[in-house]
Formats: structure tokens, sequence, C-alpha cells
């Protein structure tokens, strides 16, 4: 007889996706089910099922991780994976996978608004409205078609955003370590992105960043967040931009450097920013972001576990995953060892 998989889900659920878990040969599956917007950090399993779990299906590992013994697949309900740096699971031979794929259209979509608000200065005209104020200057009249755009990091969130770019007649122009490649075995909203990795007008590599950098309209930054990327927008990068660019994070707010951004926006060495993540959460009321006239500040909305399809897109993953431990086939979105440990 085959051995059983143990499955023990800590999240949100889907019914009809967890029923066809349970109907997988040889599995079993416990539940915990939690509300889509609950995220426990802190959490033990019992320790006669520690022990014997295959898969955990969770954002944030047990405090007692330490004691599943047969655990084979971490399956995280984020994209983001800080939370698992550090925990030796590359040394323990723990395969791990992220839920790259479950924000890329809302962030894709936040990523256009951003670009035409800041394009168009809304918020000058909303303070317009507001003063009753009626102004008819060029800057708010500009096209976008033509613009470069930059997208720093070509993951599932750059290959969405570079292909509603280039539906906008925008040249996109990436910079990557190592190039662009098609993508197998990560998971991607069918019709979406860039899986083939044909949609850049201009790659970049390695070296040759401000290469990059120069001829931009846009840079938008769309990368993981890890130690090997913390901070590498800096004061040099920013001033290797154009002074008429603008600057997007929606992905972590310490992949830019905190002073150094807060000094361009002052010394006018960019044009403004759109930022939905940031250096505090919440941003203190006291935080000079919030009181630049050119800057678009949102709470970490542009794409979360509140997005109307991060359940039924998490849980698409959640069972491609589980059947294909069972069946012994490559993974989805399975992190490498050297990311793992934050490299």
């Amino acid at each position: 007889m085959a051995d059983t998989t143990n499955i023990f889900i800590n999240n949100c659920v889907d019914a009809p996706r967890l029923g066809k878990i349970r109907a997988l040969p040889n599995v079993r599956v416990e539940v915990i089910e939690r509300a889509i917007d609950e995220e426990v950090e802190h959490w033990r399993i019992l320790d006669d099922r520690a022990a014997d779990t295959h898969m955990l299906v969770d954002c944030f590992p047990p405090e007692n991780l330490d004691d599943m013994r047969s655990l084979r697949l971490l399956q995280l309900s984020s994209v983001g994976y800080n939370q698992i740096l550090g925990r030796g699971l590359a040394e323990r031979g723990v395969r791990v996978c992220n839920g790259a794929g479950e924000f890329d259209v809302p962030i894709g979509e936040w990523n256009i608004a951003m670009l035409l608000n800041l394009q168009r200065d809304l918020r000058g005209m909303l303070r317009n409205q507001a003063s009753q104020t009626w102004d008819r200057s060029a800057r708010f009249q500009s096209e976008m078609a033509g613009r470069v755009v930059g997208i720093w990091g070509y993951g599932g969130i750059g290959r969405e955003t570079a292909r509603l770019c280039k539906a906008m007649h925008l040249a996109v122009h990436v910079m990557t370590r190592d190039g662009v490649k098609p993508r197998t075995n990560i998971y991607c909203v069918p019709g979406h992105g860039d899986p083939e990795g044909v949609l850049p007008d201009r790659v970049f590599v390695a070296g040759q960043e401000r290469d990059f950098l120069r001829d931009l309209d846009f840079l938008i930054v769309a990368m993981p967040l890890s130690p090997a990327t913390e901070g590498i927008v800096g004061a040099d990068e920013l001033a290797a931009l154009p002074p008429h660019a603008f600057v997007l994070n929606p992905a972590r707010g310490p992949l830019i450097e905190e002073q150094a951004l807060v000094a361009a926006l002052r010394d006018g060495t960019i044009a403004g920013a759109a930022l939905d993540t940031h250096y505090a959460y919440p941003l203190p009321p006291e935080h000079l972001l919030w009181h630049f006239p050119n800057v678009i500040i949102t709470p970490h909305i542009s794409g979360s576990n509140l997005s109307p399809h991060f359940k039924t897109r998490l849980w698409d993953i959640v069972y491609e995953n589980a059947r294909r431990l069972v069946s012994g086939e490559p993974l989805l979105n399975e992190l490498t060892p050297d990311q793992l440990r934050g490299r």
C-alpha cells in the first residue's frame, strides 16, 4: 500500500479545490480554517501532528517548525518569503513554494493607474478642484504613448506590467540579474503576463544599471526583498534617473533607501513617486513622505489577500502543488536553495 501524504492547512479555504485535494490518492488533509484577512504569525502545530506532516500550507510557519521532521513541502500563501529566511529549510532539504502569480493582475493594474496619475498630475487637479481653481496647464494634458518604462525585476508582476504597458504603446526596458528567459513551472493567470519573455524592448543585466536608468520616464521596482536586494535603489541610482522621471514601488519599501528617496524628492532629483509599500506599517503621520505634493501614497493595497481573486488563485497553486507532490512532478513556484538562504 502506498504511503499516505499528510497535508496540514492553516489558511483560508476554497471548498471546491479543497475537495479536489481530498480526492487525491493516498492523501490525508487536516485544515484550520481562518478568515481570508487573518494572518497568524505566532502559532504552533500540535506536537503529535508536527512530526507526521509532509506538506504545510500557511503564510507564517509554526514556531515549532523544527519539530516537523517529515516535512517535505512548505507552501506559502504569500509571495514574499522573508519570514522563512534563516530557518534552515534548504539545509534540511525542505522544499518551499510561494504564492507568486496571485497578485500579478491587480498590482499590474495599480502600476498602470499610478503611471497615468503621475503623468497627468492627478493630485494637482484634485487640489485645484478642492480650491475651485480652473487651471488648464500643459502638465495636465500630456500623453503616455511613447514614454519609456523601466521595470527592475522581471517576475510575474513585471511581466504583467509589461503586457499592459505594451498595449498602451509604451517602451519597456527591463533590468534583471542575468537576462530574460521563458518561465516554466511558475503560476500565471491564463492570458496574462509574458511567460515567453518576449515583450521587453531592451534588456539590461547586472553591471548595466546606469545604462538602464538614464533614459527612463518611469522606474517600477518589482523584485522580492532579500538581504541581496535591500537598498538596491539608493542615492546613486536615483541620481542616475532623468530629473523628469517618476519612481513606483509596489514591491517592498526597503528596496529603496528611505533617506535617499526623501532627499531625491526634496531636491528635485526625481519628479515624484507612487508608493504602495513602506518603511513602517502604518506609515507614521509625521513621516515626510506624506507631505510631498508629487507623491501618491497607498496603504499596501495594490495586491493583498483582500483582492477579489486571491483565494481562488492561491488554491489553484495549493491544489496543483499537492497533486504534483503526490505524483512526483516538478512543483509550481519552487524557491531555490539560494533564495531560501537570502541570496
